[in-house]
């Protein structure tokens, strides 16, 4: 189409799809013939709509789509001619922005069949085929993107693959209209493409041009192309990851400064990623602080050098939550808005030989650094003992590392394993809280398996240090440890005892007299899983309504109930079971039972709680009688 104007619009789309449905609708009324097919219409206002609100995540991704369009078609341009010049240049001017590249340029036949198509790319087109895997962009939305930001694009092009055919401009509105028109030899002398943008209104921020040189270095850093905004440059090669520096030191000084400057943190320490066979390079940043292993990682991923998301959430195994990465890859496949990782098989493979790496680096650190293994587990530890629960190799290594609480104090399984024929554990921290002070004085050792994955790893100690038992311990074990009283001497406490387990028998607890240390501790009070989850359900049962507590009911089980052990050693104990009235020994009692959940720090039920508050007003008025009282009938 020599020097003329060829112009495609929205509505003139419109009415001519119009009447070749009606002539369609005549058509297949007269015969019996399948109907003709049509073709979808698009309004590009509404399309534009549902990219800026639900497939980008912020209009600045406009500025990627240029800078991806840019290096693709020099990437083109350089499969023919490997010394073909690559440069991009950025300028900015009153609302509006240039971009230029020395790339392969296009024909007009191109443009109509490239710019104007929605969802048609040229990395897809008959004959780069085979050079596919070079490009970034490869969906066909393209300058789609742009009216994000932009009420109208102007392309002005000269293919260097037809280096007779002269430029072309392509002109295009965010109301679906487009213009294409042949210029004179002279609009553009050399092959590439020029991409004009005009704000559209409230958009004009998105082109200013200290906004467009942090976008362009944001995304572009690792571009392997001269990209400049001015006569700044943006590119900034090699990568933090790939420089040389003078000894290992150095070099995690440097990328302790990168970490700062793009994750705002100094790390404990820099992983490097480099696996070969995946196309990958980069580093994984060890957080200085603790972090909660359900808060997702937001990992920096760049595809061929181009920044394609900040917040890569599935790039490392679950378990790997204490890093921050910033990598960049070449075999990686992004989704169609560019902006996360696309999962599959490929995604699969790296997520594990990244995992990998971390689990090398954690292996060298147990041989060769202790002190630094010792600084990062006293921070992290959580993530590791995560990994050991399904990697049997790594707990292995690091049994002698991981801290536990015990009843000897903060310390290794390994070390922990060495001191005691059996190990024994709770499942949960009250468990623990319940026994620990009198298994200790017993000789028991008690791992608190409570917190997060350590009754897991507990239990897998023998798969790893053979030969090593492992028990569970809960409240029959700690009873079956306690010396039992004279029988004399519990005969005579029969009136007591009973006292004290009728007070007690309404809350679901019993009473029993055992002599064990530590002195100091004048009751224990021991429960289970099961007792506690049945007194819940029985609870719960009493305020239902018919229907659920029926329901309730029926799950009625035959739970063990609670205890509460009586110290005979200990004084106290001895002054209350000395007591004749009745009244006074279940107010003593209410208040031993309480203190003893108090010390187990159990969470306190309303009953229980209104047992601390009577017993205590019950101790007050006891302490504070007078004579007059005992003569008025009051007495001791």
């Amino acid at each position: 189409m020599d020097s003329q104007t060829s112009q495609t619009s929205q509505s003139s789309q419109s009415s001519q799809s119009s009447q070749a449905s009606s002539q369609s609708s005549q058509a297949s009324q007269g015969s019996q013939s399948s109907p003709s097919p049509h073709t979808f219409q698009v309004d590009l206002r509404g399309l534009v709509d549902l990219l800026s609100h639900h497939l980008y995540s912020s209009p600045k991704v406009y500025l990627r789509e240029l800078l991806q369009n840019a290096v693709d078609a020099i990437t083109a341009r350089r499969a023919g001619e490997p010394d073909a010049p690559a440069r991009v240049r950025l300028s900015v001017d009153a609302d509006s922005l240039r971009v230029e590249d020395t790339g392969v340029g296009l024909t007009e036949t191109d443009v109509h069949s490239l710019l104007a198509t929605i969802g048609r790319s040229s990395k897809r087109a008959e004959g780069l085929q085979e050079a596919r895997s070079d490009f970034l962009g490869q969906f066909g939305i393209g300058l789609l993107a742009c009216f994000v930001v932009a009420e109208r694009i102007r392309v002005v092009s000269r293919s260097a693959r037809t280096p007779d055919a002269p430029p072309v401009e392509w002109t295009a509105r965010d109301d679906g209209s487009y213009t294409v028109r042949t210029l004179p030899d002279g609009a553009r002398p050399e092959p590439g493409t020029t991409v004009h943008l005009v704000a559209r209104a409230g958009a004009a921020e998105w082109l200013a041009e200290e906004r467009v040189l942090s976008l362009a270095r944001d995304f572009g850093s690792l571009l392997p192309y001269d990209v400049r905004v001015g006569e700044v440059a943006v590119t900034d090669l090699p990568a933090p990851w790939d420089r040389p520096h003078s000894s290992p030191a150095a070099r995690r000084v440097a990328l302790a400064r990168h970490c700062h400057e793009l994750f705002g943190f100094t790390p404990l320490d820099a992983i490097g990623l480099d696996v070969p066979l995946a196309g990958i390079r980069g580093v994984a940043y060890v957080l200085p602080s603790a972090v909660s292993p359900a808060q997702r990682a937001g990992h920096r991923v760049h595809l061929k050098g181009m920044l394609l998301t900040e917040r890569a959430e599935q790039l490392l195994p679950d378990w790997a939550f204490f890093v921050r990465c910033v990598l960049d890859t070449d075999s990686l496949r992004p989704t169609a808005s560019r902006e996360s990782l696309y999962e599959d098989e490929t995604l699969a493979g790296v997520r594990e030989a990244l995992g990998e790496r971390i689990r090398d680096w954690l292996t060298s650190l147990a041989a060769g650094d202790p002190e630094r293994l010792t600084a990062f587990l006293s921070v992290h530890h959580l993530g590791v003992k995560s990994l050991a629960r399904h990697d049997r190799e790594m707990l292995r290594t690091m049994l002698p590392w991981l801290p536990f609480e015990t009843t000897d104090g903060r310390l290794s399984l390994e070390e922990f394993a060495g001191r005691h024929p059996v190990v024994h554990f709770t499942r949960t921290v009250e468990e623990y809280r319940q026994v620990a002070p009198i298994a200790s004085a017993q000789g028991i050792g008690v791992v608190n398996g409570g917190y997060t994955y350590d009754s897991e790893l507990v239990e897998a100690l023998p798969s790893v240090r053979p030969g090593t038992a492992v028990a569970e311990l809960d409240a029959d074990t700690v009873t079956a440890h306690l010396d039992a009283v004279d029988p004399a001497e519990e005969l005579a406490l029969s009136g007591f005892l009973a006292a004290a387990r009728a007070r007690l028998d309404p809350l679901g607890c019993d009473v029993a007299l055992r002599s064990f240390h530590p002195l100091s501790v004048p009751a224990l009070h021991l429960d289970d899983r099961e007792g506690r989850h049945e007194r819940a359900r029985a609870e719960a049962e009493e305020q239902a309504d018919d229907l659920w507590s029926g329901i309730l009911g029926s799950l009625r089980g035959s739970a063990p109930r609670a205890r509460l052990v009586l110290n005979h050693l200990n004084p106290l104990v001895r002054r209350i079971g000395s007591l004749d009235d009745p009244e006074l020994i279940g107010t003593a009692t209410e208040s031993l039972y309480g203190q003893a959940l108090l010390m187990a720090q159990r969470t306190l039920r309303p009953a229980d709680s209104a047992l601390l508050n009577r017993a205590f007003m019950g101790l007050l008025e006891w302490a504070t009688h007078t004579d007059d009282d005992t003569a008025g009938g009051r007495h001791r």
